[in-house]
C-alpha cells in the first residue's frame, strides 16, 4: 500500500513539473508565432555556393580520371 501512495505522489510531482514548464514557456513567448511554422515549407532553400559546386565537379572529374584504366 505504501508503494501506491509513493507512485501517486511521484506522478503528481511529475505532472506539476510539466505544468510549471508549460506555464514558463507560455510566459516567455514560446508559443506566440503560430503562423510562420505553417508556411515555412513554402520558403526556398538558400542557393548553394557556386564556387563550391565547381570545385565538387572538378574533384569528380579527377576521381573519374583516376578510375580509368591506363593502357
Amino acid at each position: 500500500m505504501k508503494i501506491m501512495l509513493f507512485l501517486i505522489l511521484v506522478s503528481l510531482l511529475l505532472a506539476a513539473g510539466f505544468l510549471i514548464a508549460y506555464l514558463r514557456a507560455a510566459r516567455d513567448g514560446q508559443f506566440d508565432d503560430d503562423y510562420t511554422p505553417a508556411i515555412r515549407m513554402l520558403f526556398d532553400d538558400p542557393s548553394p555556393n557556386p564556387s563550391l559546386e565547381g570545385r565538387i565537379v572538378a574533384e569528380k572529374q579527377i576521381q573519374d580520371e583516376d578510375l580509368k584504366p591506363s593502357l
